[in-house]
């Protein structure tokens, strides 16, 4: 039997009545009500209610004809939605609060404001950008559509019966029309379904603007965030990418420039350091050449999830007090309370303060915080093979491995500490060895290089450093900082220190098999490649091991990358001389508040796994954004 009847409803109604129809304000939270309970014979006598509060529940859906043609204001945060279809029931709605439905992502965010064309709030928050962001995408789609549609019809006989072809055309849509991110493509997929359809039905009429979502009042038109800086200004007309030897192949351009770690969102910012950023791995099974062009980056108070193809920041996370050092990806498989399977992209954040947030991405919220280390945590990173295991290294010296576990059906981590390994030096980087991920982890410190046993079945809770590796006094790294640590596959290590001129690529495991007992062994180098000579320090690497690729930023703002993939095919001896950069992007002088950013500093670089984006950290609070072409 249903908790709901018309006593109970005219309890909780306001103003208080005796008549169904002469309720405006209807409190229906925390009832632990399912998405039967909510009875449209009973519901639809509310022919005056224009704010309802169903938070606090248990609903996964509402029922698609409840008869509150009225509602202006919905309250449906904490339940278990999965589907937000049914709102466009509420064409009058204003305001409209999901927070807390761990299953919906920005794609139901993109779908509400299409739906509800007087939308002014969601989640507290104005809509306008929101709004605009759909619109940009409608028109985009529709343009698309309407393209497929004209090759489509061209190459089909003109004697098909008119029901066949429309029939295909949809399908044919659906499977070939992209446009946007990938974590939007839940939202576009689903827009290109409608507007194929109609399109087709409509024989290839073109689908109007009118038949766009109206914009509510306050929009302005825009298909760029606020947090865009100005348009590119260069100050001289020469080509961006300058160096004699680059290759066709690695031809990069800039694409979008981003201030979105801004204090107060102010465009005057440019002091905000940005010291982190991870793309998003492909997790689809199976697929190898997936890959993805969503990037978190970290700065300031901030963490920002950026897509590279639009410039759009698809989520924007604030901790007031924090200063954001380093973030890494896992995904986790969560299963719901109605048994429900659930794949969540999480992404931990950490800094300052020693603790590490875990974010669900798509959902937009924090759902962990573990207080890890009494300083300042430098880095961390995932487990390859252990999707919940998490080291994290800190200004305390110590590196500490977390199992954060997978969140319980209220959507809380509770992490648990493994074991701790001590450092004699700050460790500032960190890389799990790729041939034996279980088995040993890899630092660049303060004070060198290490290496510590990880293996889970070793009894000790307490481990020191198995190995420091030394640098020949050639390469001048002996006992000095590595501020710069990467495999560039599962074999070579890139690593450099500051004030030295080169990154040295060395073999781990030719490496290894000297080390013997010893606790300290000379690395096995392959080669040297030129960098700059800056006395600075704190330029963080990077890899693209599908790629054969080494980045790295510097004191200028350019970005040095190196296709070393013919330098791994070699055998021994190594070159004499350190080898030259394939190419160096220079900085290319945005603006910003009217006037060009001269120089920077690029503090990290990172590039996605198919090397088609290609994303730089400044110490000016700019995010830069290069696409291959």
């Amino acid at each position: 039997m249903s908790p709901l009847t018309a006593r109970l409803l005219m309890e909780r109604g306001q103003p208080r009545t005796d008549r169904l129809g002469k309720i405006r304000c209807l409190d229906l939270s925390g009832m632990e009500l399912l998405a039967e309970h909510l009875d449209p014979k009973l519901l639809c006598r509310l022919t005056q209610l224009q704010e309802l509060d169903l938070s606090n529940n248990q609903l996964e859906t509402l029922p698609a004809s409840l008869g509150l043609s009225h509602l202006r204001i919905l309250h449906c945060a904490n339940n278990q939605l999965e589907d937000v279809t049914t709102l466009c029931q509420f064409p009058k709605l204003e305001e409209l609060s999901l927070e807390g439905n761990p299953f919906l992502t920005v794609n139901d965010n993109l779908k509400v404001a299409f739906l509800l064309p007087s939308l002014r709030k969601i989640n507290g928050k104005d809509a306008s950008s929101t709004c605009c962001q759909v619109e940009s995408l409608n028109r985009e789609l529709t343009n698309r559509v309407t393209a497929h549609w004209e090759k489509f019809v061209a190459a089909r006989d003109p004697e098909e019966k008119p029901e066949k072809v429309q029939a295909d055309f949809v399908k044919s849509a659906v499977r070939h029309v992209r446009y946007g991110p990938e974590s939007l493509s839940e939202f576009t997929q689903w827009r290109v379904q409608m507007i194929s359809e109609e399109l087709a039905a409509s024989g290839g009429t073109r689908v109007s603007d009118a038949d766009l979502p109206e914009k509510p009042p306050g929009v302005i038109t825009a298909s760029r965030p606020r947090a865009r800086l100005a348009a590119i200004k260069r100050l001289d007309s020469s080509p961006l990418n300058l160096s004699p030897i680059k290759r066709p192949g690695l031809r990069m351009e800039p694409l979008h420039f981003l201030q979105c770690h801004s204090r107060n969102n102010s465009p005057q910012d440019l002091k905000t350091q940005l010291w982190a950023c991870a793309f998003e791995p492909a997790w689809e099974e199976g697929d190898s050449g997936a890959t993805s062009q969503t990037v978190a980056t970290c700065g300031g108070e901030a963490v920002c999830v950026i897509d590279c193809q639009t410039g759009i920041v698809l989520h924007k996370y604030k901790a007031p007090g924090e200063e954001f050092f380093s973030v890494a990806w896992t995904a986790l498989m969560v299963v719901t309370q109605a048994g429900h399977k659930k794949r969540w992209s999480v992404l931990a954040a950490a800094g300052l303060r020693g603790q590490v947030r875990l974010l669900h991405v798509r959902a937009g919220f924090c759902c962990g915080v573990i207080r890890a280390h009494k300083k300042a945590i430098a880095t961390l990173c995932f487990s390859p093979t252990h999707e919940t295991h998490l080291f994290t290294a800190s200004y305390d010296k110590r590196i500490i491995l977390w199992d954060i576990g997978v969140p319980n059906h209220d959507y809380e981590f509770r992490a648990s500490q493994l074991f701790t390994l001590d450092s004699t030096s700050i460790p500032l980087r960190l890389c799990p060895v790729p041939s034996c991920p279980d088995a040993h982890l890899l630092a660049g410190c303060e004070g060198g290089c290490c290496c510590w046993d990880v293996r889970l079945d070793q009894p000790q809770k307490r481990r020191g450093c198995e190995v420091e590796f030394v640098f020949s006094e050639g390469s001048k790294t002996s006992t000095r900082r590595v501020d710069g640590l990467a495999f560039v596959n599962e074999d070579v290590v890139a690593s450099k220190g500051s004030g030295l001129g080169t990154i040295c690529l060395w073999s781990w495991s030719q490496t290894w098999l000297h080390r013997g007992s010893k606790s300290s062994v000379t690395v096995v180098v392959l080669a040297q490649l030129q960098w700059s000579h800056t006395e600075l320090a704190y330029f963080s690497l990077s890899t693209c091991p599908d790629q054969g690729i080494v980045l790295c930023g510097d004191e200028e703002g350019s970005v040095w990358i190196y296709d070393v993939g013919h330098l791994l095919k070699q055998l021994s001896p190594p070159p004499a001389a350190p080898q030259a950069p394939t190419q160096i992007l220079k900085w290319p002088q945005p603006g910003a508040g009217g006037q060009p950013v001269i120089r920077t500093m690029v503090n990290m670089v990172v590039a996605n796994a198919a090397f088609t984006y290609l994303t730089a950290l400044t110490d000016s609070n700019i995010v830069a954004i290069w696409r291959r072409c």
